[in-house]
């Protein structure tokens, strides 16, 4: 993806139209490529070069925005850090990455300034605003910048970002991308969605620091779509912008939908504009999606896969489908098997460990070669995801490798039990873990959350779950919470569950 050449043709094609809303406020093309231009040139007279890393560490705001691009402008490695890090978490990604520079929001629970003492590589902090006199700040830069910008020769497989993630291993791992994979996302969804229109608007209310915030940003440069950028995800007010802006597509996690159903004001809203919505992941609930359906009839609603390793979407399912259990097909450019533990391709209806192989792969992880021969084997990607394909090469998701529950030698799938749960009128959300038995091995827990208002015993949620699954699936305790943790992407945070 060539961020120079794209902020020069938007520019010159669309330089009224809003790129960005941010809090009522409208950001245009021009406005956006003269800005990132300028910000370029204040990093480049502080010394940034090609191959640099620079960490960002901000909550979803313009700014964030022009950081990405600016950094990408100069062929440096963007760090984007996820805003509910704490002091030890981001010093820790900041000097494992080795970042020169950070720009970064102040927190009120540590100061960004003691970084520098731990950080030998941390050259400069740049400051969202001036809260300690003297500080550096991007309107500083902005001023010293010029949008005449002095070019860098970038090649693919220079890196852009790194992507820090934890995934279901607790341990923080940074996933490589290359400049050549930047332009994943938008080809994938350009795909997948049939094509994107002048007049389309997207609704991002996903964090920047990760994937699915960033295609957002790829999207709306690549094909000059008008971004309504919330800052934290709110469902009464996401649902409002939808109304407000006319908002014709978005990408959420299933946890978001849910999110949505649970307002008592859900019914009142005009989603009319809605062309297409994408959800990523297994989906814990059909009903909940086609529940949704029926407010915006005339959209696709989609449901996809994909990981920040295979620089998602990678599989997704094909429009008109009614087949919403299954995530769907993977890209043309994209190979997607089913291996069983010897890496061995497994017939359809079988289930296995999900392995991709693509130029849209990541190289490996940062420093990190122990886990990239583990997990990228004789070109093959292992992803840890479990799944199988239906005989017509629909892809369903089974769960993690971490989410398979061995019942005294029998196989329960975490997402299984949790799908038969939330078949419960009274239930809002449920999550299933494996627990240690002394005679089973394992044996399955549940916690949920039921709907506002709602009671449920745990007798009769047990009496309710023998009509839809086999005895030794049916979880052995059950945690009644009045909301479910999640992660800062919104999906439940099982990690948090199983401690």
């Amino acid at each position: 993806m060539d961020t120079v050449k794209l902020l020069q043709e938007q520019a010159q094609r669309l330089k009224d139209k809003p790129a960005i809303f941010f809090r009522q406020q409208p950001i245009n093309f021009l406005q956006l490529k003269e800005t990132v231009f300028k910000l370029a040139g204040g990093l480049q007279s502080l010394g940034l070069k090609k191959g640099d890393k620079v960490a960002v560490y901000l909550p979803n705001c313009p700014e964030y925005v022009y950081s990405y691009l600016a950094i990408w402008c100069n062929g440096a490695t963007v760090v984007p850090l996820d805003f509910m890090l704490t002091g030890d978490e981001l010093n820790s990604c900041i000097s494992h990455s080795q970042a020169k520079f950070l720009i970064a929001k102040e927190k009120a629970n540590f100061s960004l300034a003691s970084l520098k003492d731990n950080c030998k590589d941390l050259k400069e902090i740049i400051y969202l605003e001036e809260k300690i006199p003297g500080s550096l700040t991007i309107a500083q830069l902005l001023a010293k910048g010029s949008d005449k910008l002095s070019l860098t020769q970038v090649n693919d497989k220079d890196y852009a970002i790194i992507f820090y993630t934890s995934g279901t291993t607790g341990k923080p791992k940074g996933v490589l991308i290359n400049y050549l994979q930047l332009s994943a996302p938008p080809k994938s969804m350009d795909f997948f969605v049939g094509g994107f229109k002048d007049d389309d608007v997207s609704l991002c209310a996903l964090p920047f620091s990760h994937l699915g915030g960033l295609i957002y940003i790829q999207n709306c440069l690549s094909f000059g779509l008008t971004m309504v950028l919330m800052e934290r995800f709110s469902p009464l007010e996401f649902l409002r912008e939808i109304q407000t802006y006319k908002v014709t597509c978005f990408w959420i996690v299933p946890s978001m939908y849910y999110a949505f159903l649970q307002l008592k004001e859900f019914e009142t809203f005009d989603l009319s504009s809605i062309r297409w919505m994408v959800t990523f992941g297994a989906s814990n609930s059909p009903d909940a999606l086609r529940r949704f359906h029926q407010f915006c009839p005339k959209a696709h609603l989609l449901n996809g896969w994909g990981m920040t390793e295979t620089n998602a979407p990678t599989v997704v399912l094909p429009r008109g489908s009614e087949k919403i259990e299954s995530v769907g097909r993977p890209l043309p450019w994209a190979e997607v098997k089913i291996f069983n533990d010897q890496d061995k391709e497994l017939a359809p209806g079988l289930v296995g460990e999900i392995v991709v192989r693509s130029w849209v792969v990541t190289d490996g992880y940062y420093k990190d070669p122990q886990l990239t021969a583990e997990t990228l084997r004789n070109g093959w990607f292992h992803t840890g995801d479990l799944g199988k394909f239906d005989p017509e090469g629909n892809l369903y998701i089974v769960g993690r490798t971490k989410e398979m529950i061995k019942v005294g030698g029998e196989i329960v799938f975490e997402p299984e039990v949790e799908s038969a749960i939330q078949k419960h009128t009274a239930v809002a959300e449920a999550a299933v873990v494996g627990m240690p038995d002394k005679l089973r091995g394992e044996v399955p827990k549940a916690f949920i959350a039921l709907k506002p208002g709602q009671q449920l015993s745990e007798e009769d949620l047990r009496s309710f779950l023998r009509q839809h699954l086999a005895h030794f699936k049916i979880p052995h305790q059950f945690e009644f919470l009045p909301v479910l943790p999640k992660n800062r992407v919104g999906k439940i945070d099982k990690e948090l569950l199983r401690k």
